[in-house]
């Protein structure tokens, strides 16, 4: 790679212990820098990056209130120096074939980031269909031209022309869940959002919605986006996108029907005299 053009790796971590030796080893002979900003992880996280020198940065930075991983991939920006960045999740790999596509690409003087797409697993299984091959964003880019917005699942923010983005051909590696607990947990954390993006179509949950909402979550997921092509995996995977669609819509439910305990207790503390 030219000496005058660096690329640097941007990466959110928390308790990653599992992943983070064999994040870091592919990637720690090939780039320039590699910042992970950390949301105050209690495993040996921080030891396992000190072992790899300076070129690894591991920042300790705990989210604030109201802050969400899109804050946490904003502060690594900031922390960075490359001139190129690609932003991973501490659960990806670069294959050899998109690291030679990669190093070639940040060459050009054509575009100012790329897109490319993720080969998702689930079980420790890549997926063909179900949803799990749609991801195609840009998370490769020059420093000054990405930021990112939303809460769990980030949003991109360009600052350059639409012109100036191209296209990458080979696929992110993206392991994913360890476990099924894992995906579980993770799911739960993401609700608040889904719960924000309901509200924001002004959705009043009754009887009909949900059942419809469920329903079409399936159709989509194990049909109309062939889940059905993973086998057993695929079916899990629409099961459990209709759970987490049934899980938001009934927080949102009681949300907005709420019975506060004290009004309960009133009501039969009345009807006892």
């Amino acid at each position: 790679m030219d000496n005058k053009i660096t690329l640097g790796v941007v990466a959110i971590a928390y308790n990653e212990e599992t992943d983070l030796p064999g994040f870091l080893d592919h990637l720690i002979g090939w780039v320039n820098e590699i910042v992970i900003i950390d949301d105050g992880s209690t495993d040996t996280s921080k030891a396992i990056a000190e072992k790899y020198g300076s070129k690894v940065k591991f920042v300790s930075l705990k989210r604030k209130q109201g802050e969400y991983f899109s804050d946490q991939r904003n502060k690594g920006i900031d922390y960075s120096k490359s001139h190129w960045l690609l932003h991973m999740d501490i659960d990806e790999r670069v294959p050899n074939s998109l690291k030679i596509e990669i190093l070639k690409a940040i060459q050009s003087e054509q575009y100012d980031g790329y897109k490319f797409k993720r080969l998702n697993y689930f079980f420790h299984r890549p997926m063909k269909g179900g949803g799990w091959t749609d991801w195609n964003l840009v998370h490769l880019a020059k420093r000054e031209v990405l930021r990112f917005g939303g809460m769990f699942h980030e949003s991109i923010h360009l600052n350059t022309a639409m012109e100036r983005i191209g296209q990458l051909n080979e696929k992110m590696h993206h392991f994913n869940d360890d476990s099924y607990a894992e995906r579980l947990r993770k799911s739960f954390t993401y609700q608040e959002e889904v719960i924000q993006s309901l509200e924001n179509r002004n959705i009043t949950v009754n009887y009909f919605n949900l059942i419809i909402a469920m329903l079409k979550e399936f159709i989509v997921k194990f049909f109309y986006k062939k889940g059905f092509l993973d086998g057993l995996p695929g079916l899990i995977s629409a099961c459990h996108a209709v759970f987490a669609t049934f899980k938001a819509y009934v927080l949102l439910w009681e949300k907005q029907n709420k019975i506060e305990r004290k009004d309960l207790e009133a009501k039969f503390n009345t009807n006892k005299n």
